[in-house]
């Protein structure tokens, strides 16, 4: 049997294409903002709110997990008391000295 193969079916690995320094900038300046409105609590206090793991908040507030899943930042934000749109406006404050392409996709 040949490596990637499972019943003749051949088997690739995912490739994502790295992030460009603005996507990581602005994963890291989320990460602040959400660590910023985190205040007092403890992330595990606030990572049980959401419904996510502590490991994953930890992560991305530290930049290590710059473009978190919609629904992960929506029940962030929701357990931290933060509307979306604040969030996205923030990002995109930021992002307008990057030629204004503020949270592509």
């Amino acid at each position: 049997m040949q490596p990637n193969t499972y019943t003749g079916i051949s088997i690739t690995g995912m490739v994502r294409v790295p992030l460009s320094p603005q996507e990581r900038q602005r994963g890291e300046r989320f990460g602040a903002l959400l660590r910023q409105a985190r205040g007092e609590r403890s992330m595990v206090d606030v990572a049980a709110a959401a419904g996510v793991s502590a490991e994953t908040l930890r992560k991305i507030e530290t930049g290590r997990a710059p473009t978190p899943a919609f629904f992960t930042v929506a029940a962030l934000a929701h357990a931290l008391n933060l509307s979306l749109d604040d969030l996205a406006a923030a990002c995109a404050e930021e992002d307008a000295g990057f030629g204004g392409q503020a949270l592509s996709a």
